[in-house]
């Protein structure tokens, strides 16, 4: 899940901290001092810190400059009070990952520790443009080598150096944010941030605030001067998935920023000059969004100084099957099990069928092969996609959901052995319901918990019971 380091001279704070944090199955240590938390975060190398901006021997600014110094990827989220609000705000301008209140909001906290930990996976994980998958089964990579792909990786490799803004299209599944990720880890600015934000997980009301920041007062409840993630990417990429789906409204601020490169915090009345590059990907038709008035024109136009198109895999038939041994790799180290291969029969099935899903489709059925595996490379029944699903989906007829429920049945009854093959298939429904849950709520567990009716304690046990880890190696 992560190793978390809690940087506060207040016991009783961090054992609460820890308590918290081990329910939702993080491993934490905790320092007390400034200098103490130096030593660890650089001999520990955690996944994320928090750091109160007070500590008895130094200030937390300190500690953050001399952590941040040795450390640049690690994302750090410092705790502060309302009358220091200026000092959080100058950690962020120098590379701090968020900042927030005492006393805080315990799912507020839960949820900027998740997502500071995926900035923080994003921007240390490499992403491997490798053509071949040779064994990299430990690190992401954009795998393939038919012409699609490698002018993909052609124009990867012009676009990293400059500072040009980058547009991704494709399809849903094809790779957009490891493309997104690949340019920035070979950019000039591979040191400095890297934030996601997903246009459609976001609602509407709070997506300005989240991109811009806000001023005091601006609205009903902003309390406090909130620093917006672009003003927090300062010197970084910030990468806008799904830029398809973004507000009318907003589109027009976000055009001052490639413009300008400036933007005006929400109630704010002065320009804030910011230096970010700026990648968006989207799977939507911009040009016909354009012509029925939901995109901006100028915009649209601002976007496209450099395109790089992600091909479906059923134009990229030749790299399906490597794609599938990568993916095999991947999981099986993911979820410590042994990569039993897979057969000719299961290849040519790869082979023959269009992936509408592309490559995350492809990855979903092959963890469900190996979920069920038994040890034998992986057969060509394990490869759970009805004929019937197919011919639909080749001739454009959209399966019901009770057509792929009844097919599925079938094949793990003709598949499975043994007499415990109902709670297999019960189990392995609650797996598949579990990772939806989370996928839909971006990896927040208690919306994912509340959004099946189940309690946070009864959620958790279900995830440890079925192995689910949460990152983002199943997204795009």
């Amino acid at each position: 899940m992560g190793l978390i380091l809690i940087i506060d001279d207040d016991q009783q704070l961090s054992l609460s901290f820890t308590k918290i944090l081990t329910q939702d199955g993080y491993e934490t240590v905790a320092a007390y001092t400034g200098q103490e938390g130096i030593t660890k975060a650089v001999t520990l190398c955690p996944d994320l810190v928090i750091l109160d901006i007070r500590l008895p021997d130094m200030s937390g600014m300190e500690v953050f400059e001399k952590v941040h110094a040795r450390l640049p990827k690690l994302p750090v989220i410092i705790i502060t009070a309302f009358g220091t609000t200026e000092t959080a705000i100058g950690a962020i301008k120098k590379g701090a990952y968020d900042y927030i209140y005492k006393p805080f909001d315990v799912p507020e906290m839960l949820q900027l520790i998740e997502k500071g930990l995926v900035a923080g996976r994003c921007m240390s994980s490499p992403v491997d443009v490798n053509p071949e998958a040779d064994r990299l089964s430990g690190r992401e990579a954009l795998v393939g080598s038919s012409s699609q792909m490698l002018d993909v990786y052609k124009a990867i490799g012009r676009v990293s150096s400059t500072d040009a803004t980058v547009l991704i299209r494709g399809e849903s599944g094809t790779g957009k944010e490891l493309a997104a990720r690949a340019v920035y880890n070979h950019s000039l600015r591979a040191e400095k941030p890297f934030m996601v934000i997903n246009c459609v997980a976001i609602p509407e009301t709070l997506l300005e605030s989240e991109l811009f920041g806000y001023e005091k007062g601006s609205f009903t409840g902003a309390a406090h001067r909130r620093v917006g993630k672009i003003e927090q990417a300062r010197g970084g990429t910030v990468f806008l998935d799904e830029i398809g789906d973004m507000p009318m409204g907003i589109q027009a601020k976000f055009l001052r920023l490639l413009q300008e490169n400036s933007i005006e915090r929400l109630g704010g009345k002065e320009p804030i000059s910011v230096d970010v590059r700026i990648i968006a990907a989207t799977n939507r038709d911009l040009e016909k969004a354009v012509g029925q008035g939901k995109f901006r024109e100028d915009l649209y136009y601002r976007l496209q100084v450099v395109t790089i198109t992600m091909p479906p895999l059923r134009e990229r038939k030749g790299d399906s099957v490597t794609l599938a041994e990568y993916l095999l790799a991947r999981l099986s180290s993911e979820m410590s099990m042994a990569n039993p291969g897979i057969s000719p029969g299961a290849v040519k099935k790869v082979e023959r069928y269009d992936w509408p899903g592309n490559i995350r489709e492809l990855g979903n059925v092959l963890k469900k092969a190996l979920i069920f595996n038994r040890g034998a490379p992986v057969q060509p029944e394990e490869i759970t996609i009805s004929d019937l699903e197919s011919r639909n989906r080749i001739e454009g007829v959209a399966p019901t959901a009770e057509t792929c429920v009844k097919q599925w049945v079938r094949n793990c009854l003709r598949s499975e052995k043994g007499d415990k093959i109902f709670d297999s298939c019960l189990d392995h429904v609650a797996s598949l319901l579990i990772q939806e849950a989370l996928d839909i709520t971006q990896g927040n567990r208690s919306r994912a918990a509340k959004l099946l009716g189940m309690s946070r304690p009864t959620f958790h046990s279900k995830i440890d019971k079925y192995g689910i880890r949460i990152g983002t190696s199943a997204r795009e």
